[in-house]
């Protein structure tokens, strides 16, 4: 297009994107789009990062609506990324760019409880918090309920990212609940990978491509979950270990012996830091009250808020190492049953410390995101990697190693490492580390904590240099795991995907991509499906 003597050469791109908003406006209304610059700068920030600039926001309420924003967006040619609860780390929804239009799926929020055939309906924007609170006086629940983040982090984000916490020991990471769910494709069009409630495996399992795929391949509108009735027994457990390998074997077995429903470790530097950060006596009463709310009975409560109460925060400093596991029975006999097995062989190899941190778990499993930043107002991100259990032990003598070639610059600039690890079914351990670094925290942070609570911890002023020594590390650390042969959830753009596919593999996501987008405008970049062909 030739540009008149009144408009530089890129406004015919500006003029269209101008009519998008216009029709995205006129067909959804202001209550579903905006435009407005503080909010599309927010939404342009994740936990560690920003992206380029959206050029509007859409919250589609229905899938009616959402299929029609889809479809404007296409035939203008214009991108679009789908926002969860926006707790990713590894730039899921960010867009180098900018230009693009944001998805928040927060809107599409029903919830269709069929207890009878034991299906949960749920819009993708449902929190996990939320799914808990319909169920629970229903006695159901999910097989996986949930990330710790659950009080932001909803369903349909954490399917397209993948997954672990909840639930997790027994019954898998988010995928695996998962029956099917409904795909917005490129074009509008609404994909239905299910064919019976009954069963997601009929045939090739389709529900399968749209997990983890970080909203590339469509929006998830809808999606049904299993479910199974909630136990209110339980015990929880904890352990301290003096060296990382009979932690790591500790965890092994019990993995492989598949006794809990739900199981974590810590190194001492995230038991004393993050984990055991407290904000006050009004935060430990509050605490103390859902530990009591949450037990199966009041004289279970008393015991466990005295087991707590006598072990301080002594217990966070036990050992180099702990473990902790919820395990949960059908009956109180049961869970004891299966925690008296549990323990003989925990203390193969540790010795046994107050359950104070699981019955903190059991008590708030969704807790407040205070730790976005870290115990002293450190900014934080965490990155992991998913081992099998036999190239556990050469990975972290490798991170050791890792450690020690940049301490003395980690140390000058005020930059620290700690490390947290849950099994992956039987066959892997997520082996997770987390940085922390001073530096200014961004509108992100306020939006998700308050004023209120930034005022309450330490401040940093910019800080550059760390700033850079932390992403540095962060993209070292990203090639070390893969050195080492590590699978990761959450890929988003962080994570090498792609280059690691078979051949086969790759060519077949990639035909897939094509057909259901053409022009690349879902999500592009995330996976690196849409790279250069081989």
């Amino acid at each position: 297009m030739i540009a008149t003597p009144d408009l530089p050469a890129a406004a015919p791109a500006r003029l269209a994107a101008h009519d998008l908003v216009v029709q995205l406006l006129q067909a959804l209304g202001a209550a579903c789009v905006t435009t407005d610059a503080a909010q599309l700068a927010l939404l342009s920030h994740d936990v560690y990062r920003s992206g380029g600039l959206p050029l509007a926001a859409v919250r589609p309420t229905n899938v009616a609506t959402l299929q029609t924003a889809v479809k404007l967006c296409a035939a203008a040619k214009v991108a679009m990324v789908p926002r969860g609860g926006g707790a990713s780390y590894t730039d899921g929804y960010l867009l180098p760019a900018g230009g693009h239009v944001v998805f928040d799926t927060g809107g599409l929020d029903s919830i269709d409880v069929d207890a009878a055939n034991a299906v949960v309906t749920v819009g993708a924007g449902v929190t996990w918090a939320a799914l808990r609170e319909r169920l629970a006086p229903l006695g159901l629940r999910t097989p996986f309920w949930g990330p710790f983040s659950g009080l932001v982090a909803t369903v349909g984000g954490s399917v397209s990212q993948n997954a672990i916490s909840h639930g997790s020991a027994s019954h898998g990471i988010s995928a695996q609940s998962v029956l099917s769910v409904d795909v917005v494709l490129a074009s509008g069009e609404l994909l239905s990978t299910g064919i019976s409630s009954a069963t997601r495996h009929f045939g090739p399992d389709m529900t399968g491509l749209f997990t983890g795929d970080c909203g590339a391949l469509g929006i998830k509108a809808t999606l049904r979950l299993s479910l199974i009735a909630a136990r209110s027994e339980f015990e929880g457990l904890s352990f301290a270990f003096t060296d990382f390998a009979a932690f790591h074997e500790t965890m092994r077995l019990a993995a492989q012996q598949g006794l809990e429903d739900e199981s974590f470790g810590l190194d001492k530097a995230l038991s004393q830091g993050q984990i055991g950060k407290q904000e006050g006596m009004g935060s430990r009463l509050r605490i103390a009250l859902q530990v009591f709310r949450s037990a199966p009975n009041a004289v279970a409560g008393l015991k466990q808020l005295l087991r707590m109460a006598l072990a301080g925060d002594q217990v966070l400093a036990s050992g180099e190492y702990m473990a902790h596991f919820l395990v949960e029975g059908a009956n109180a006999a049961d869970a004891k049953a299966k925690a008296r097995h549990l323990r003989e062989l925990a203390l193969r190899h540790g010795t046994e410390i107050a359950n104070s941190v699981p019955g903190f778990v059991r008590a708030l499993p969704f807790a407040p995101l205070t730790n976005i930043l870290g115990p002293n107002g450190e900014r934080w991100v965490p990155l992991h990697g998913i081992l099998p259990h036999a190239r556990v032990p050469a990975f972290h003598t490798a991170l050791q190693d890792f450690r020690a070639r940049h301490r003395a610059d980690m140390e000058r600039l005020g930059v620290w490492m700690g490390t947290m690890f849950s099994t992956v079914s039987s066959t892997g351990l997520l082996y997770e580390i987390a940085l922390y670094w001073p530096e200014v925290p961004t509108a992100y942070h306020e939006a998700m904590l308050g004023r209120e609570h930034l005022q309450q911890v330490s401040s940093h002023a910019a800080n550059a240099s760390a700033s850079a020594l932390t992403a540095v590390l962060k993209q070292d650390l990203i090639e070390l795991y893969a050195e080492h042969g590590s699978a990761h959830f959450q890929i988003g753009r962080a994570y090498p995907y792609a280059p690691r596919l078979h051949p086969e593999a790759l060519r077949m996501l990639r035909t897939l991509k094509a057909s259901l987008d053409p022009h690349n405008l879902m999500n592009p970049g995330a996976l690196g499906l849409d790279t250069a062909t081989d």
